[in-house]
Order: C-alpha cells, then sequence, then structure tokens
C-alpha cells in the first residue's frame, strides 16, 4: 500500500455520512475522488479540495479504495455492475469497501461476485451518525478476507474510532449491523410511545427528559432522538424509511431463520404508519407525532 498521499481512494455516494467519510479522508491526506448522484453534492466536495467524478466507473479508475456509501443493497449492487459501475475499472486487487446496510446474504453474494473478478470486498456497515463521520470517529463493523482488511486498513483507521474485525468472510458484518438496527429501531420506537404517553399525561415533558435521562429507563436513544420531539424539529437526520427498510430486512431474516421477532415487528408497524401518514423523509422520531395524532396529544410544534 502506498502512502496516504498517493493513495487514491474514490467515496461513491454523498450524504451526510459520504460527504462526512470523504473528507476525513481528505483531512487524513489521501487522494479523493467523490462521487453522488447530486452534483450539487459533488460541486461542495470539489469546492473543500477534493476531486469529483460523474460515474461511479470514473471515480474508480486507478483507485486503490472504493468507499461505497449509499442506501441500500439495490443502490450498492447498481453502482458495481451496471454500466458505468465500478467493476468496469476499478484495478485488479483493489478493494471495495460496502458500507450500505443490507441482508447478509445480499452482501455474501455480492462479494462472491465482484471476488470472482480478482478485486476484494469488504463487508463493512458502519454506525455512528454524520457528525462522527466529518470527525473520523465512526463505529465501523467489518468482514472479510485477511487481503480485503490489509487492502482497506489505512482508509478504515482514518475513518473510524473503532473499527470491528468481524470475521473473514463477507455477511457476517451485515448480521452484526442489524442486531444493531433491530435495537435501534425499537428504541427510537419505544422513546416515541413514551414521551407522546407522557404528553397525554399532561406532564411537562422537558422535564420527562431530564428525569429518565438520568433513570434506569433512558436508552441512548431516548437522549438522542427525544430533543427533535422537544423541539418540535424533524428535519431528518436519520429518516423514518430507514427503518422501514431495515425493520423490514430483520422480518426477512428472522422468518428465513424461523425465529421470532414481535417486538422489532411491532416497532416496524409504527414506522409504516408514519411513513404512509407522509413522513417518510421526515426524523425517525416523527414516530411520536403518530401517537399524538391517533391520540389526539399536542406536542411541541404541532399546529
Amino acid at each position: 500500500m502506498s502512502s496516504p498521499s498517493q493513495t487514491k481512494v474514490a467515496v461513491i455516494g454523498l450524504g451526510s455520512m459520504g460527504f462526512g467519510m470523504a473528507t476525513s479522508l481528505r483531512r487524513k491526506g489521501f487522494d479523493v475522488t467523490g462521487c453522488d448522484v447530486s452534483a450539487d453534492a459533488v460541486a461542495r466536495f470539489v469546492a473543500e479540495g477534493g476531486k469529483g467524478a460523474k460515474t461511479p466507473a470514473e471515480a474508480a479508475e486507478g483507485a486503490e479504495i472504493v468507499v461505497s456509501v449509499v442506501v441500500n443493497a439495490a443502490q450498492t449492487e447498481a453502482i458495481l455492475f451496471r454500466p458505468k459501475g465500478v467493476a468496469e475499472t476499478l484495478p485488479k486487487d483493489a478493494v471495495f469497501i460496502s458500507s450500505a446496510t443490507m441482508d447478509p446474504e445480499v452482501a455474501r453474494r455480492l462479494a462472491q461476485q465482484l471476488e470472482a473478478t480478482g478485486r476484494h470486498y469488504l463487508d463493512a456497515p458502519i454506525s455512528g451518525g454524520a457528525q462522527r463521520a466529518a470527525q473520523g470517529e465512526l463505529t465501523i463493523l467489518a468482514s472479510g478476507s485477511a487481503a480485503a482488511f490489509a487492502k482497506a486498513r489505512p482508509a478504515l483507521d482514518a475513518m473510524a474510532a473503532k473499527l470491528y474485525e468481524l470475521g473473514d468472510a463477507a455477511g457476517q458484518g451485515a448480521a452484526f449491523k442489524m442486531i444493531n438496527q433491530l435495537l435501534a429501531g425499537v428504541h427510537i420506537a419505544a422513546a416515541c410511545e413514551a414521551i407522546a404517553f407522557a404528553a397525554k399525561q399532561g406532564l411537562d415533558i422537558r422535564k420527562v427528559y431530564e428525569v429518565i435521562t438520568a433513570s434506569a429507563g433512558n436508552s441512548w436513544m431516548f437522549e438522542n432522538r427525544m430533543p427533535h420531539v422537544l423541539d418540535g424539529d424533524y428535519a431528518p437526520r436519520s429518516a423514518v424509511e430507514i427503518f422501514v427498510k431495515d425493520l423490514g430486512i430483520i422480518q426477512d431474516m428472522a422468518r428465513s431463520a424461523r425465529f421470532p421477532v414481535p417486538v422489532s415487528a411491532a416497532a416496524l408497524q409504527m414506522f409504516l404508519m408514519t411513513a404512509a401518514a407522509g413522513m417518510g423523509r421526515d426524523d425517525d422520531a416523527s414516530v411520536a407525532r403518530i401517537y399524538a395524532q391517533v391520540t389526539g396529544t399536542k406536542l411541541p410544534g404541532a399546529k
């Protein structure tokens, strides 16, 4: 592996997470090219000193490392194998780091397909949010071959505060991430239910927040998401549709394994209801608004 200043990295997907990851890599001295369906996102990255590309194939040309930060498995497959995709130009022995949350079976299939062409695939979903992405302090849950880890490690170290090496084959990182998403979705839904129920009881929900965050009922999601409800601010940091997708994957995995997951199934229904009410692109704390609408409860910011 060459030094960071000589190592070409392509980042595909310059959303809130990908943009931060790209800037973290550039700050650590990598030669970074960004690509996104949004020309504005690419222009913003170029304005901050990065390079831009119009297609994944163009971005991957000559790259030793490609970091894919798209939404789901379908988008990952598209940027790999459709016309003007990464697989057209990525050099042999380079590594593709896949950060999308997806079904482990799909991660295994994509890895096999790419590795058959002489490139490496690292299954590396991420956790931590946009701020930690920008600070290079993500948690990365990675699995793949020793060769994939060796090629990817300098970039992983630049993007992560915690790197978990979870196995020698793709799919294991994805499975760990899905367990995290099961808990995250359930905790958000429970937090929204609790804060809306508190409002229905006529409690001062700011005081409820103060008390719960100092008590045993607290969770990271309650502490992180409920300020959005208190402020009536549902601008998306993480959208409702993400948990429609991820809890849906959990249901598919559980059905295949003949394993009951009734609590996450109930949480999925709340996210589905929220999306169906037109809030799919809003912050995932919008689940509290569905409880409020159904019960005639007033929350901050409600008209």
